[in-house]
């Protein structure tokens, strides 16, 4: 039998074997349909429970039922003491189906609700408290970098451009003098500094930068080979001028001993067997 759940459209399947037996008859009782009396008094006492009851849990509910109607009771017309056993209930393929897959559904929604209030706590954190001004930056930096005050202070000028951008200003004046500054040009105490959005850099600045960041500090052999290689790429585009401004600010040797790190030519014999160490020489175009 089909037995109402507590949402519409989503029926119990129920079965069950029903026992019953009757009272004593009184002389002038009308003729009785026990079977009919005792089905229709389980019918009764199950549906008052499962109407009650979400569909999303059948086979708790078929528990429920099995307690509940485990027990002889008076039938409503008094005739019959009535119970039932071996219970089963269920719910019909197609609506299992469609609980699954909402059930599917609320569990990703609870998901992605809590990702979209982390991400706004994170956001509110970091507008309200971090970046709030430089001032709120730059503690925050120190305890992320352990303390470290010469990096920290590195960084000054980085920690003023964040603020200022995540708050839509300018950066302001005091702090202009901590941005970062074309090669050559660091002010200095008389130094009125000029903002560097208003400095263009040159091809030459953008690849100290590139050198800065692949960790070559100044002195290190290779930014000069670097230097070197990209002019004379550059020179083959017909960029003579962005070549040489390369070789003027690093002022690479013209050539580099090939395989330097191969022992078989790392030196050469003098012609009195004396080890000759390999050397750069520098020349420039035309000699």
């Amino acid at each position: 039998m089909a037995l109402p759940s507590q949402w519409a459209d989503y029926d119990f399947v129920f079965s069950a074997t029903v026992r019953w037996y009757p009272l004593e008859a009184v002389g002038n009782d009308p003729v009785l349909n026990p079977a009919g009396l005792a089905v229709e008094a389980v019918l009764e006492r199950a549906r008052s429970m499962t109407e009650q009851r979400e569909p999303g849990r059948p086979s708790l509910v078929q528990h429920e039922l099995s307690g509940a109607l485990s027990r002889m009771l008076p039938d409503p017309t008094g005739h019959l003491h009535v119970m039932a056993e071996d219970i089963t209930l269920a719910l019909r393929e197609h609506d299992q189906e469609r609980l699954d897959r909402l059930a599917e559904v609320r569990k990703d929604k609870a998901v992605w609700e809590h990702q979209r209030k982390y991400e706004q706590s994170k956001r509110q954190y970091l507008s309200e408290d971090v970046l709030k001004d430089t001032g709120s930056a730059v503690v925050w930096w120190l305890a992320k970098n352990d303390d470290r005050v010469e990096k920290t202070v590195a960084d000054l000028g980085l920690l003023a451009q964040l603020t200022s951008a995540a708050n839509d200003t300018d950066v302001p004046t005091r702090l202009l003098h901590l941005m970062a500054q074309p090669h050559g040009e660091r002010p200095g105490p008389l130094h009125e500094p000029t903002p560097p959005f208003e400095q263009e850099l040159t091809t030459a600045d953008h690849f100290e930068a590139f050198l800065n960041s692949m960790g070559f500090p100044d002195g290190d052999v290779r930014r000069a080979m670097l230097a070197k290689q990209i002019a004379d790429v550059i020179k083959t585009q017909d960029r003579h001028e962005t070549a040489e401004d390369l070789l003027r600010r690093f002022d690479p040797p013209a050539s580099f001993t090939a395989n330097a790190g191969d022992p078989s030519a790392s030196a050469h014999a003098a012609p009195d067997g004396t080890p000759e160490t390999p050397s750069c020489e520098r020349k420039t175009d035309g000699q």
